[in-house]
């Protein structure tokens, strides 16, 4: 049973989400085969809230367009989610980029909260990619798609983070990702040291002083989104 589906010896609870019954059976079987335990699945925000209540999970996994208007009904119950259980890790994820969506979830995204991940459907379909990015919002870090990511950098703009270096915006745009720095050191061909120094300059910039209660990796991800 994988490391990641565990928290403190106990089997990490999901959530999932999703209006297809087929996607989400499937969601359910390789969510399960993974080693979570999937406390419910439903096909629409008001029971995804109400099972959130009922079972206070550790990850919910949402489809941003459920019914009836299947629009953004599962992006407004994961803000409202993420307002209510700062504790839940939310991953969710569309068929589109959409920027304003993934803007408006990390925009409410509670100080020191929990993991947070957005994928494109695609991604989904990726076993690999999917069930790291699940790893990684269940151990309270980012998951953001790369296709996603390069859309918010070219939308948000600030003092503080003009202050950055390409090197350290595209640091950050990895950390996003939620890349570690090994990762990060082998896509840009330096060594893991050019990389802390790099995301060193980052929390320094960004005023992100060291705290025993809040990461500061996923703060500047959403310092920078939130700007």
């Amino acid at each position: 049973m994988p490391d990641q589906a565990r928290d403190g010896g106990r089997l990490v609870r999901v959530v999932i989400a999703e209006d297809s019954v087929i996607l989400r059976a499937g969601l359910v079987e390789l969510v399960t085969d993974r080693g979570y335990e999937v406390s419910a699945a439903v096909g629409d925000a008001a029971q995804l809230r109400a099972a959130v209540d009922a079972h206070r999970p550790d990850v919910a996994i949402v489809d941003i367009r459920m019914p009836p208007t299947h629009t953004d009904e599962g992006m407004r119950a994961a803000v409202a989610l993420r307002q209510d259980h700062p504790e839940l890790g939310v991953l969710v994820f569309s068929q589109y980029i959409e920027t304003s969506y993934a803007t408006a979830l990390l925009g409410q995204s509670p100080r020191g909260a929990a993991g947070l991940g957005y994928l494109l459907k695609d991604r989904v379909a990726n076993v690999a990619e999917f069930t790291d990015a699940l790893a990684r919002v269940a151990a309270g870090g980012t998951a953001l798609d790369p296709e996603v990511v390069t859309q918010l950098l070219g939308a948000h703009h600030h003092d503080a983070l003009d202050t950055l270096t390409p090197r350290e915006r595209e640091v950050l745009a990895m950390m996003a990702q939620g890349r570690s720095n090994t990762a990060i050191a082998a896509a840009m061909v330096v060594t893991e040291r050019a990389v802390e120094k790099h995301i060193s300059n980052i929390f320094t910039k960004l005023d992100l002083l060291p705290s025993d209660a809040n990461n500061r990796r996923v703060l500047a991800v959403l310092r920078y989104f939130n700007s």
